[in-house]
C-alpha cells in the first residue's frame, strides 16, 4: 500500500456494495488460491480445496449479472472500460512480483508433482494477493471493470507462474 496508497474517498466509498464486493472477491481469491499453494507443494496432496476456486468466480458472475441488470445498456461499455485500466494492468502484475517469488521459493522447498500446475496456482495466488492490495487503491468499482481488467491482469500473472513453475519447480 505504501507504493500506490489508498484511494482518497475510501471512508465513504467503502460503504458502497461495489467497493465491498471488489475487496471481498479479491480477498477470497487470494485466500483460496494461497491455501491451494500450501497443498500443491506436497506430492500426492489432495486438491479438494480447488473446488473452492469456483467461489470467487461465482461471486464475479453474480455481480456482473447484477450490474448488467441495474445499469442501462448504453453505459455498459463505460463501466467496463473505466478510467484506470492501464494502471490496473500495470500494478497488479507489479504488485504480484514479491508474492510470486515467495510462493515459488516455498514450492521449490516442497515437491509438487506437476510443476507447471503448481506454478500456475502460485501465479493465481500472487495475482489474487496483488489484486486485493490494488483494490484498496482503484477508484473503478464496477464489477464489469473487475471482470475484465482484474481478471486479465491475474491471468497474466498466472501464465507467468505457469512458465516459471515449469522451469524451476522440477525435481
Amino acid at each position: 500500500m505504501s507504493t500506490i496508497g489508498m484511494r482518497s474517498d475510501l471512508p465513504s466509498a467503502i460503504e458502497t456494495a461495489r467497493v465491498l464486493f471488489k475487496l471481498l472477491v479479491t480477498l477470497v481469491l487470494a485466500i483460496v488460491a494461497s491455501a491451494l499453494v500450501l497443498r500443491i507443494g506436497r506430492p500426492a496432496a489432495s486438491l479438494t480445496i480447488s473446488a473452492w476456486l469456483l467461489l470467487p468466480l461465482c461471486m464475479l458472475v453474480i455481480a456482473v449479472a447484477s450490474e448488467l441488470s441495474a445499469v442501462p445498456e448504453d453505459a455498459w461499455s463505460a463501466s467496463m472500460i473505466g478510467h484506470h485500466a492501464a494502471f490496473c494492468m500495470f500494478f497488479i502484475p507489479v504488485l504480484s512480483l514479491v508474492p510470486l517469488a515467495g510462493l515459488m521459493l516455498a514450492l521449490r522447498n516442497g515437491a509438487p508433482e506437476n510443476p507447471r500446475l503448481a506454478g500456475a496456482v502460485a501465479g493465481l495466488a500472487a495475482g489474487g494477493i496483488a489484486a486485493a492490495i490494488y483494490a484498496w487503491h482503484c477508484p473503478d468499482d464496477s464489477p464489469l471493470f473487475v471482470a475484465v481488467w482484474y481478471v486479465l491482469a491475474i491471468t497474466i500473472v498466472t501464465g507467468v507462474g505457469t512458465l516459471i513453475g515449469g522451469r524451476i519447480l522440477r525435481w
